[in-house]
C-alpha cells in the first residue's frame, strides 16, 4: 500500500488517494464522530477508539450494494477483527473471510455467520482445525485442492470448495501489496488449470485489488474472464476478493453495482465481495499523549515523543510508508509550529511523521490519529515491551466504553 498513486489508479495507500478537499471532509467527519468531550474522557493512552456512527455509515453503503445486486459481502478479518462490534457488522454482512484456522474460529464463535477461509497453503493440522469452523475453503493450488478434497468430503460437514485464480493483472504498483505479482505465489495460473476436471469445485476466487476504485475492478474482471471464462459456468459463485474501497468518498458505487449485475446475468452465478478496509475506513482513531519534547531549543526541528509507536501500534506507517492524519494538524509548511512526531521505542526510525500545528505542542497534549481501525489492532506488537493500546468503543449516543486494556500479561503470554 505504498507511495504515489496515479489518478484513478491507487498504488494501495489509502492516505494518499484523496484530494485535499476530500481529506478535509474526512477530518471534519472525524471531529464530529470523535468529539473532544469523548476524547478527554479517555484517561489512559494509547487507546484505539472505534465509533458506531461511522461504522454504520459504511455498512449502510454495503447494504445498498447488497440490495441492488444480491451479492454476498464478507468482512476480511485480516484487516479488522474487533469482535466487540461483530454484532453490529453481522446485522449487515453475510459472514467473514479468514486467512487460516485461528481467524476462522474467531469468525465462527464471535460473528456467528458464514466463514470463508483462504490461505496460500494449509498444513494438515490447519486443515483439521478449519474443518470445524469453515463453511467454505478456498485453495491456492491444484495440489492442495486434490490433497485435501477427500478430507473435506469425509468431514461430515457441508463445506464448499473454491479455487483462487490469478488474472495476471493488477493496478497496484507496489509488489509488497500486489497479489498478482508473479513473485507473490498467489492464485492458480491458467496453464496450471488446463485440463483439470473441476467436479466438486463450487466457486472461483480472485483478489488483485488494494484500496482501488470500481474502475480497477472492471479492468481486472476483463482479464479474469479472458483467462478463465470457460470455467465460470461450471461453478455456483465467483468471489471478487477484497480491496474494494467502498466507503471512500469518491468511490463509484454505481459502477460497482452495474459490474456485479452484468456479470451475474451473463454467467448466472452468485457474486461474493470480501472488503476489509472498505468496511472500516475512517471508523477508528488512535489517541496518544505527548510524553516529552526534545531538541526544542536547537536550530533543528523539535521532536515530540509519544506514548504510542509507529513500529508497534501502526506498522503500516513504516511499511508503506505514510504519515497518518492528526486532528488539528497540518503537513510541513502548512501551520506555524513544526514537529517531528516519533514513537517511544528505541528504534531510531520509529518516526510517525513531520507535522505542523497552530499552537506549540505541550507535554501532556493528546494527539488523535485518524483512520486507525484498519490494519492496526490486528498488527500491533509488544516490541520493547511497549504496552498495547487499549480498545474502546463509542456508541450512537456518544457513550464511551473501554472494551479492553493490556499490560504485562499481554507481553509475557506471547513468549515463553
Amino acid at each position: 500500500m505504498d507511495t504515489k498513486a496515479a489518478k484513478g489508479k491507487p498504488a494501495g495507500n489509502a492516505r494518499h488517494y484523496l484530494s485535499d478537499i476530500a481529506r478535509q471532509s474526512s477530518r471534519n467527519a472525524a471531529v464530529s464522530d470523535f468529539p473532544s468531550s469523548v476524547i478527554s474522557g479517555i484517561d489512559e493512552t494509547p487507546c484505539f477508539l472505534v465509533g458506531e456512527a461511522p461504522l454504520r455509515r459504511n455498512l449502510e453503503l454495503i447494504k445498498s450494494i447488497k440490495e441492488k445486486t444480491g451479492a454476498k459481502v464478507f468482512l476480511a478479518l485480516k484487516a479488522f477483527a474487533m469482535h466487540e462490534v461483530f454484532p453490529i457488522i453481522a446485522e449487515y454482512l453475510d459472514g467473514v473471510c479468514a486467512s487460516g484456522p485461528i481467524e476462522a474460529r474467531l469468525g465462527k464463535e464471535k460473528f456467528g455467520k458464514e466463514v470463508h477461509t483462504f490461505g496460500p497453503a494449509y498444513s494438515e493440522r490447519d486443515m483439521r482445525d478449519m474443518l470445524k469452523y469453515s463453511d467454505t475453503i478456498i485453495f491456492n493450488s491444484v495440489f492442495q485442492w486434490k490433497k485435501y478434497r477427500g478430507m473435506i468430503a469425509k468431514s461430515g460437514r457441508k463445506i464448499e470448495i473454491g479455487l483462487r485464480l490469478n488474472p495476471k493483472y493488477s493496478e497496484i504498483e507496489t509488489d509488497l501489496y500486489n497479489p498478482a505479482s508473479p513473485a507473490a505465489g498467489l492464485g492458480i495460473l491458467p496453464e496450471e488449470l488446463k485440463g483439470e476436471d473441476l467436479a466438486g469445485v463450487d466457486g472461483l476466487h480472485f483478489h488483485v485489488l488494494c484500496e482501488n476504485n470500481a474502475d480497477a475492478l472492471v479492468h481486472a474482471l476483463g482479464h479474469f474472464e479472458k483467462l478463465y471464462g470457460e470455467y465460470i459456468p461450471m461453478v455456483k459463485w465467483v468471489n471478487f476478493g477484497g480491496g474494494h474501497h467502498i466507503a471512500r468518498i469518491d468511490y463509484d458505487l454505481d459502477l460497482l453495482t452495474e459490474t456485479i449485475n452484468v456479470f451475474k446475468k451473463k454467467y448466472n452465478v452468485q457474486v461474493h465481495l470480501e472488503p476489509g478496509e472498505g468496511i472500516v475506513l475512517n471508523t477508528g482513531v488512535l489517541i496518544s499523549t505527548v510524553l516529552d519534547i526534545v531538541h526544542e531549543n536547537t536550530e533543528g526541528m523539535a521532536v515530540a515523543i509519544l506514548d504510542t509507536s509507529a513500529e508497534t501500534h501502526m506498522p503500516d506507517a513504516l511499511a508503506m510508508p505514510y504519515s497518518p492524519d492528526i486532528i488539528g494538524a497540518g503537513g510541513p509548511g502548512e501551520k506555524k509550529y513544526e514537529y517531528r512526531i516519533r514513537g517511544m521505542t528505541c528504534l531510531a526510525g520509529d518516526i510517525i511523521g513531520d507535522y505542523t500545528f497552530d499552537e506549540p505542542l505541550k507535554r501532556g497534549d493528546k494527539l488523535v490519529f485518524l483512520d486507525m481501525a484498519l490494519y492496526t489492532m490486528v498488527k500491533t506488537t509488544t516490541f520493547n515491551g511497549v504496552r498495547l493500546p487499549s480498545i474502546a468503543f463509542i456508541d450512537m449516543k456518544n457513550q464511551l466504553k473501554i472494551v479492553k486494556c493490556f499490560g504485562y500479561e499481554a507481553y509475557k503470554d506471547r513468549l515463553s
